[in-house]
């Protein structure tokens, strides 16, 4: 596994996104989700990402069990954003509101170095920006933790061009994290060109499109019950319909080169640039050693322009009405 820069943070080429292990996919399994961790390692994958939402609490929790005893040999990522002073471990109906207030910031980092049994964070996001706190106290902020040791490197999730240069004005922004696949290339009109043009690194979350793209499942009906992409505006009706379309090119095309169409997707996503890091998700080992498979999967130019000019385009929003509400501001 190759290493890459996001600003001057080093992470392996591929990350583990770890949300699922605890929360939003359904079933859990805490045993197989601290192995999964941990073989992720043995793989060369050192990049974890959590986030206080996820849970709540309890994916941080995970993850600080996961690698206790080998701190030092992972990177970090966790974020903050929603209150959780009243919020019940496991219970998203306990959750708070968007609070990017500093003292919020100040609040927030206690409880991740807590959960996560560690004194520093390599990598601390604002998970969705607070429209009603200007983004230059809330990385100002920031930026004191990080003269405190508390964080590293300081990113923005979801966050807009014009937001990211007001915080990158305050505080450099070593990376932002967005959703970016194969059917999620909204990056490519704004955000991206902007973290490239600053220096700032490009985390793609979902880069399986939630696991679409994978062919894992082509039903919301093979989903089980407590996975929020039953409802999902790509995973239901008519877009369902046209987005198969789009995930049987994918499995065609990856048919073809003898790689899984999982591999396809993570594949052209490092094919974007040595500043984009995706950090495809799992909860399993299996699927972990499969997704790792992509970092030795070459396209070739023919290969990109193939999918550039073959993939039909995506159908519906990547969230309902509320969750696109929170992004891109």
């Amino acid at each position: 596994m190759n290493t890459r820069k996001l600003g001057s943070l080093e992470v392996s080429e591929l990350g583990l996104g770890c949300m699922g292990m605890s929360a939003f996919y359904g079933a859990t399994d805490d045993a197989e989700a601290i192995a999964t961790i941990q073989r992720a390692l043995e793989l060369g994958i050192n990049f974890l990402d959590t986030a206080q939402l996820y849970g709540p609490l309890t994916n941080e929790e995970l993850v600080g069990r996961a690698i206790k005893g080998h701190r030092e040999d992972y990177v970090i990522a966790t974020k903050f954003s929603r209150r959780m002073d009243k919020a019940t471990p496991g219970d998203m109906s306990t959750v708070g509101q968007v609070d990017g207030s500093a003292e919020h910031v100040r609040s927030s980092i206690e409880g991740s170095l807590a959960r996560l049994g560690t004194d520093h964070i390599d990598l601390y996001y604002q998970h969705r920006v607070d429209p009603k706190i200007e983004i230059e106290e809330t990385v100002g902020a920031m930026a004191e933790l990080v003269k405190q040791g508390k964080i590293l490197h300081i990113g923005l999730s979801e966050a807009a061009p014009d937001t990211i240069r007001r915080a990158h004005a305050v505080h450099p922004i070593t990376a932002v994290q967005t959703e970016y696949s194969l059917w999620s290339r909204d990056p490519e009109n704004g955000v991206l060109p902007t973290c490239r043009e600053l220096g700032i690194g490009f985390v793609a979350y979902s880069p399986l499109g939630r696991g679409f793209l994978s062919g894992r499942f082509t039903s919301p009906d093979e989903l089980e019950d407590g996975d929020f992409r039953k409802t999902g505006p790509r995973f239901t009706g008519a877009n369902l319909d046209e987005n198969l379309k789009l995930a049987g090119k994918i499995a065609e095309i990856a048919g073809e080169k003898g790689i899984t169409p999982a591999q396809l997707a993570i594949a052209w996503v490092l094919a974007q640039g040595e500043d984009v890091v995706p950090i495809p998700g799992t909860k399993r080992r299996e699927y972990l050693e499969q997704n790792a498979g992509a970092a030795g999967v070459e396209l070739t130019d023919e290969d990109l322009a193939r999918i550039e000019a073959e993939l039909p385009n995506v159908a519906g929003d990547r969230y309902d009405e509320v969750g696109m509400s929170a992004v891109n501001l």
